[in-house]
């Protein structure tokens, strides 16, 4: 006979990052307890009220702030941005619209185009191939 199968969890820091939320901003009882993937899951499908408003207020994690303001994570760093920000500052950074906020989305933006470049050169380098 097997044993019935278990579920798979993950630490409350990883759901967190999976749902794109800060750790430190979510309920005690998601902070604590280990969470299943159908939890996830389910959280992912159908949010609770404190998601969704973490979701939409925040405060939000650094890789949600920076895909917020189009900048890289080390962008937010070297501007001196390293704690969560509310969407409403992150609204009023984006109104602002600071020196170091344009050329870090400069930044991000050259790198961009470069992967792009790199991956059609692959694309056409293995279509050559064939």
């Amino acid at each position: 006979m097997t044993s019935p199968k278990t579920s798979q969890t993950m630490k409350p820091a990883t759901a967190a990052k999976k749902l794109g939320v800060y750790l430190e901003a979510t309920p005690a009882e998601f902070q604590e307890g280990l969470i299943t993937r159908d939890e996830l899951h389910a959280l992912q499908t159908d949010p609770p009220q404190w998601l969704q408003d973490l979701r939409n207020n925040g405060p939000h994690p650094r890789p949600v702030v920076a895909a917020r303001l189009a900048v890289s994570i080390s962008g937010l760093a070297r501007a001196g941005y390293t704690e969560p920000l509310t969407t409403a500052e992150i609204e009023d950074l984006r109104a602002e619209n600071p020196e170091w906020l344009q050329r870090e989305r400069e930044i991000q933006a050259d790198v961009q185009a470069e992967a792009e470049r790199v991956k059609e050169a692959k694309a056409a380098k293995a279509k050559a191939r064939h």
